[in-house]
């Protein structure tokens, strides 16, 4: 079963009550702006929005929405900031912060703006909210008012995921700092029903400090942030949440799911929404956050292929399992050569999961087409060879004239090869035929005989045809005694100036026969 069909399953059977009901159900999930959002937050939105989809296909009334947390404060300065311009505001809500472009409305939005459009481009659609809004209209206020008269219900819940006793005077809340507007520095250790009495300490956290004022404000109407592990379920309760998962991490033993189950449950009244764990989407084998370098944004890692293939990245695999996504390796050429394998099953008639994961990836209606799939690692190797027509060489893999979706198809690989060359590429796919045999070029006896029987063959064909020449190839490989890396190197070598290139037969048949011709004879020479 599909896994997208198996969850939902899940979900339809513990809200049943409300879908009888008609109710629309709310999905919601959120995202700090606290820098450049790493690619790896899209796994969860990715789980949220195909439940959306699926819920929609059943004609169940939903609503997706996607809150860019621009209130928590800033606590820690990412390495592509300049920390002697933000280090004053370390400690602050990110949407007080000025943005690093001087433009943008704050901090929050300036990277906000940058993940809203990689979500967009990506084919996902949901509502966008900020929580500095929720905080500032009012809309939280009852539930801030709810974790305060509960404290001791919080603490008792504290002391049993923890084992450790919180202060008689300590409050779930932070507020801001009417001096020195910091969020983080304060602790609040009085509430009067109307305001909380708080002080700003200098050493309350390690990376930045507090100015020592103290006094009482009202905690309502923005002026004051739950701490996490009391925002989130608040926010179920406030949004009226159905459907919201998360990370793995959240819900490891211990960790804030199991303290948002709780303090749904018994501090705000409100059931746990349905939800799921998902598993990581790591870059380069690495699970990475908002505050690293570049290369693994998710804005980057969006703008390398169009929409559908990356969807196939996020859905192709159970939201159970680890994705590993490497821009540099072969993860785009694979991701292709994947969505080439399914949809050319789809098209034969196949009906199972993998026409269902087909149906959830394509994002436009044309892309459900029958066409011609050109392998994006062939049109990557093309489009670096400026003597040959892109155009021409794609037919004649086809074996018959391009249609419009074909030519639709080929030209929108060639755009996202030339980018994923361009940006992310490593140089074991990058292919420049070299001016001149290398200078260190040196090969075995066997090896030039090798090159001598190649040029024989040469010399005996006016017409290359790539798939004949790969199986020639291979049997004068046999013959040779020559292992594949001794045989096919050297030929690499002359033309490319490294060992290793692409499919051997098809790439001789494309490059100009007086180039290949007398590389060869000058490389069996040697």
């Amino acid at each position: 079963m599909f896994w997208l069909d198996r969850i939902f399953g899940e979900a339809e059977k513990q809200l049943a009550a409300k879908i009888a009901a008609g109710k629309t159900l709310l999905i919601r999930d959120e995202k700090t702006a606290s820098g450049r959002v790493h690619v790896g937050s899209m796994r969860a939105l990715a789980l949220h929005a195909a439940l959306s989809e699926r819920l929609t296909e059943a004609n169940i009334q939903n609503r997706f929405v996607y809150e860019i947390n621009d209130f928590d404060p800033m606590d820690g300065l990412p390495v592509y900031l300049d920390a002697e311009v933000y280090r004053q505001y370390l400690g602050m809500p990110l949407c007080n912060i000025p943005a690093p472009d001087g433009k943008a409305e704050n901090f929050a939005e300036f990277y906000a703006a940058e993940y809203i459009t990689a979500i967009r481009a990506a084919g996902f659609s949901p509502e966008f909210t900020r929580a500095s809004k929720l905080y500032r209209s009012g809309q939280m206020n009852g539930v801030i008012r709810e974790a305060l008269e509960k404290v001791t219900t919080v603490k008792a819940i504290y002391k049993d995921l923890t084992g450790q006793d919180r202060p008689e005077n300590w409050y779930p809340i932070n507020v801001v700092c009417e001096n020195c507007k910091k969020l983080s520095t304060t602790k609040v250790t009085a509430f009067n029903g109307k305001e909380v009495t708080y002080t700003c300490y200098p050493t309350a956290v390690e990376w930045t400090q507090g100015c020592g004022h103290q006094g009482t404000i009202s905690p309502f109407d923005g002026n004051a942030k739950l701490l996490f592990k009391l925002d989130w379920p608040a926010k179920w309760k406030v949004y009226g949440v159905d459907i919201e998962g998360g990370g793995k991490d959240h819900y490891s033993r211990g960790g804030t799911r199991d303290y948002g189950r709780r303090l749904s449950r018994e501090v705000f009244n409100y059931p746990e929404p349905f939800g799921v764990p998902n598993e990581f989407f790591l870059v380069g084998g690495k699970k990475m956050s908002s505050s690293k370098g570049a290369g693994s944004a998710a804005a980057e890692v969006v703008s390398l292929m169009p929409a559908h293939i990356f969807r196939l990245a996020l859905y192709g695999k159970d939201i159970n399992q680890q994705i590993n996504f490497s821009p540099e390796g072969d993860t785009i050429p694979v991701l292709h050569d994947t969505y080439d394998r399914i949809a050319e099953r789809v098209w034969e008639g196949e009906r199972g999961d993998d026409a269902r994961l087909f149906k959830y990836i394509n994002t436009e209606p044309w892309l459900n087409e029958k066409r011609f799939l050109p392998r994006f690692s062939q049109v990557a190797f093309l489009v670096q060879m400026p003597h040959l027509s892109l155009h021409e060489e794609v037919e004649r893999m086809k074996g018959a004239p391009l249609t419009d979706l074909d030519k639709k198809e080929l030209a929108s690989r060639a755009e996202y090869a030339r980018v994923w060359l361009d940006r992310a590429a490593g140089e074991e796919f990058k292919f420049f035929l070299q001016a001149e045999l290398p200078a260190n070029y040196s090969v075995t006896d066997a090896q030039c005989d090798a090159l001598k029987t190649l040029l024989q063959y040469l010399n005996s064909h006016d017409q290359l045809d790539g798939q004949e020449l790969h199986t020639d190839l291979h049997e004068m490989r046999k013959k040779s005694g020559l292992e594949p890396k001794d045989f096919f190197g050297p030929i690499y070598v002359a033309l490319l100036g490294k060992d290793y290139g692409p499919k051997m037969g098809w790439f001789l048949s494309v490059l100009p026969r007086p180039f290949l011709d007398q590389r060869i004879r000058q490389a069996q020479e040697r």
